[in-house]
């Protein structure tokens, strides 16, 4: 592991990313060399935070038995490196290990991620050491922390003990090329071959995609705690057929994208080392995620399908590739005063703003996305490809936004601005590429209404704004103040969830038109109404919506469905179109009346004023 390479009092030479690597990763791509690259860089980080640890080191290391695990694991680390370098290194890279000695660092200056005592997350590097030994052969024998019964030894396995008590410490030792974990609650042996399952021995699940030269290693993670973010969690153990589902799926999708994304998929056989499964989600709403400090580890829910799966891996390992780079050169400089909250900006995949960095991940990350199902809709099987079509459109669309939204941002450095430059470059050549008509139309509307929920939900017109044009439209007026159109206020809202709705109801709709989605509650988070927009029940979905907005506790987000339903109407047009382009006017001027008056104005009659 090379501890030692980051003595005091050093001057080291500082990882530079080559100029091919950088064009490469500014374009939104990158391959094996470039991630090479961006691991070598990785691995010097890691080495100086195990270090900072080691000079941060303290009595407070010390277990309830009186053992300092940490210092034990120092010393048995090294001794593991001089013979099994390579096991060490293995260790050293894995993403686990990245977000264990992040967190420790970040706890040691005062930011605390779990309730851990201070000495189990210290003494993870002793779980690590004895990993390590383990592999090595070496006979050791070490103290490490027990997580309510649970002895994680990283990159092997798990040991489970009959321990009630939340934290415990246990002894591992390796003696006869045997392993051996003891506590005062029990004895787990390890088997001779630590792949083989036993009652009280978990190993690591381990899969390989693709075959011959080309085959890929990849750990499926349920066990290390380290494995989340941005906390550390519980194992989750897959069932039988929940590993047989998982393995499967990820096979399929590798061979996916050899077929449209070899370049990703070379890049991922490098840089992509493990999947942590996450429970099932709602169809068509995954989540994934992965940690600028867990280079290489990816956490997901169970896919719907294998392009979906494919897509998400595409997904996280751009992240992987930007966190990588932005280690080695910061794409944005800091406010200019720290004390000033950060500007946020709307992003078209998310419910809340984001800040500049925030929004810069997110659209690298949808870049690879779009890229993904750009080739993918020419590969599909027949019957899925109006929503690889889809896919295409609407994430197009989306990064095209937010590309135009961050350009010439006073706050990029000049490789932020490069970035963005050549992501805009390569983004714009596909905003010329032909879409089937159904597709396309969808894409626009779930583009659209994302944007206008997102308004109405986090915008607010100026309170003096606001009040004049309640006045006005009190007296009768034939329109309302100039005052109401100045720039709004962001009031970032916390509860909004489910904006994505109308591009979900998309997706069911080019994939199962006759499916149960369409029944009311079919869908979280949808309204009725907005599966007879679907379905062109212009006139009855708009009643429904101005139904909705005169009473009270009227949902935000029915003034975008009702500028959707509106916009069939040409003698709507006014309505619809401020209802599109700025409801935060309506849904304020609707609420100041209500709190002046008791009463809500008439949603569509309210909505044409405004937009006179």
């Amino acid at each position: 592991m090379a501890v030692d390479a980051t003595t005091t009092g050093e001057h080291l030479p500082y990882h530079r990313l080559s100029a091919a690597g950088l064009r490469t990763l500014a374009a939104g791509e990158g391959d094996g060399a470039v991630i090479a690259e961006l691991l070598r860089a990785e691995r010097s980080r890691r080495l100086l935070l195990l270090r900072a640890l080691r000079n941060a080191a303290s009595r407070d290391d010390t277990g309830p038995d009186g053992t300092d695990a940490f210092a034990q694991g120092w010393d048995l680390l090294e001794r593991a490196q001089r013979n099994a370098p390579e096991v060490c290194e293995d260790l050293l890279m894995s993403p686990n290990t990245g977000m264990w000695v992040s967190l420790a660092v970040r706890r040691i200056r005062g930011r605390v991620y779990e309730d851990a005592p201070h000495w189990v997350v210290m003494g993870h590097l002793a779980a690590l050491a004895a990993a390590a030994a383990a592999r090595a052969g070496l006979e050791f024998d070490i103290t490490v922390p027990v997580r309510r019964g649970l002895v994680p030894l990283p990159t092997l396995g798990c040991a489970v003990l009959p321990d009630p008590e939340p934290w415990g410490t246990a002894r591992v030792t390796g003696r006869e090329g045997r392993v051996r974990v003891t506590s005062a609650s029990g004895l787990v042996e390890v088997p001779a071959d630590p792949d083989r399952r036993e009652p009280d021995w978990i190993p690591v699940r381990r899969t390989t995609l693709g075959s011959g030269s080309r085959a890929k290693p990849l750990v499926l993670e349920e066990l290390d705690p380290y494995r989340t973010f941005p906390r550390p969690s519980e194992p989750s153990l897959l069932s039988p057929a929940e590993a047989a589902y998982w393995e499967s799926s990820l096979a399929k999708a590798w061979d996916v994208l050899l077929r449209d994304e070899p370049e990703s998929t070379e890049a991922m056989r490098r840089g992509l080392m493990s999947v942590a499964p996450t429970p099932v989600r709602e169809r068509f709403r995954p989540h994934s995620s992965t940690a600028g400090d867990a280079f290489g580890g990816v956490t997901a829910s169970r896919p719907d399908d294998v392009a979906q799966l494919a897509a998400t891996l595409v997904h996280e390992f751009q992240h992987t590739k930007l966190g990588g780079l932005m280690h080695l050169e910061p794409l944005t400089e800091p406010p200019a005063d720290p004390e000033t909250p950060e500007t946020l900006f709307y992003a078209p995949w998310r419910d809340d703003p984001r800040p500049l960095g925030g929004l810069l991940q997110g659209i690298y990350a949808f870049f690879g996305v779009t890229r993904f199902w750009r080739a993918h809709r020419q590969t599909a099987d027949p019957a899925y490809a109006p929503l690889a079509h889809f896919e295409f459109a609407l994430w197009r669309a989306q990064v095209w936004a937010a590309l135009n939204t961050v350009s010439g941002h006073e706050r990029l450095t000049s490789v932020g601005r490069y970035v963005v430059e050549r992501l805009t470059e390569r983004c714009a050549a596909w905003l010329t590429e032909d879409i089937p008509e159904r597709p396309l139309r969808l894409a626009e509307e779930a583009a659209a209404d994302h944007h206008a929920r997102w308004r109405a939900h986090h915008l607010r017109p100026p309170a003096k704004a606001v009040e004049a044009a309640v006045l006005a439209w009190r007296q009768g007026a034939d329109k309302p103040p100039s005052e109401l159109t100045a720039e709004p206020f962001l009031v970032p809202d916390s509860g909004v969830r489910f904006s994505d709705s109308t591009a979900v109801l998309a997706r069911y709709h080019l994939s199962d038109p006759d499916g149960t989605w369409r029944r009311p509650g079919g869908v979280e988070g949808v309204d009725p109404a907005e599966i007879r927009l679907l379905h062109g029940e212009h006139v009855e979905a708009g009643a429904a919506f101005a139904d909705r907005l005169s009473a009270k506790g009227a949902p935000v987000s029915a003034w975008a469905g009702l500028g959707r339903a509106l916009a069939a109407d040409p003698a709507h047009r006014a309505a619809a179109e401020l209802l599109r382009r700025h409801p935060e006017r309506a849904r304020a001027v609707q609420d100041a009346l209500e709190a002046m008056t008791g009463r809500r104005a008439d949603p569509v009659r309210l909505a044409a004023w405004l937009g006179a």
